[in-house]
């Protein structure tokens, strides 16, 4: 089915017919499809609020929930959503006509939130964190007015890992980004569904799409950020052991909370020869003696 490039969604009109990029595509919607159902993303009738920043991952994921949608594979409404946060130079009418002429329901909001964060943060100081509260803020105001049930991300594999280690290094707990999870009001739900798809599939696709990227560094790109740094270690052990990156994004799908230290997920002082606990817990091996 998906190898007919005529039935696709207009999202992927213009596509490269090469077998390359045909199996980009099909990767891509089976990684998206497969996440949806992992992580039990649909509830049926819902309608999302897809959003959207106009870099190479949003792209990414408008297009392939498109395409399932338009399979039949995704039994939810979907609103395209761009917030315009008032960066300087931010290209405002690059979006809301590239959704127009792709035929794509979409909102455009305008949220000077670039003036509360410049103000508040001092000159060379990171702006990313309070830069994300504040749009996460207004995204869910503007998913409950639209009647959306959840606020859909283009957060990817390497994201949900980053975070994993900035956790690890920085803050001293072992968490990350969620595929899905319940805002702290309970009434919305935040989802990934790109939770499964490689960085670089993203920046392949979105390139040979040609889809008119929005760069990311419109404020001030800081590199000493701790994301660059986390990234550039991932990015030196995949060079050197390639796969790698996949390898330690399955083991955040395999923990096992008897062989980390958390007395909170685990009954530790509880644990007593004889009571029968015991023979559940896996056997150490002896490198793990």
């Amino acid at each position: 089915m998906l190898d007919d490039p005529d039935d696709i969604h207009p999202l992927f009109q213009g596509a490269p017919q090469t077998t390359e990029f045909r199996k980009l595509r099909k990767r891509l919607v089976r990684e998206v499809r497969e996440a949806i159902e992992v992580f039990g993303m649909v509830e049926r009738g819902a309608r999302w609020l897809v959003c959207l920043s106009g870099g190479k991952d949003s792209y990414t994921l408008l297009a392939v929930l498109h395409e399932l949608k338009w399979r039949g594979l995704l039994p939810v409404d979907l609103l395209a959503c761009n917030l315009d946060q008032g960066q300087p130079g931010f290209p405002a009418t690059v979006l809301p006509e590239f959704l127009t002429r792709m035929g794509v329901e979409h909102r455009i909001e305008y949220a000077d939130t670039y003036s509360i964060v410049t103000d508040k943060i001092a000159p060379g100081g990171t702006m990313c964190s309070l830069c994300s509260r504040l749009r996460r803020g207004n995204l869910y105001r503007i998913a409950r007015e639209e009647g959306c049930s959840a606020v859909v991300l283009g957060h990817h594999r390497d994201d949900i890992l980053e975070t994993f280690f900035m956790n690890l290094f920085h803050g001293g707990r072992l968490a990350t980004m969620p595929p899905k999870l319940l805002n702290e009001d309970g009434d919305l739900l935040v989802c990934r569904p790109l939770a499964f798809v490689a960085e670089a599939d993203c920046q392949k696709f979105a390139k040979a799409m040609n889809y008119p990227i929005i760069p990311c560094d419109l404020c001030g790109n800081q590199e000493g950020l701790q994301r660059q740094q986390v990234k550039q270690i991932l990015d030196g052990w995949e060079a050197r052991s390639p796969g790698r990156r996949q390898v330690m994004f399955r083991a955040l799908m395999n923990a096992r909370p008897s062989h980390l230290l958390d007395p909170k997920l685990f009954d530790f002082a509880g644990l007593v020869p004889g009571d029968g606990h015991f023979s559940d817990i896996p056997r150490l091996t002896a490198h793990e003696d």
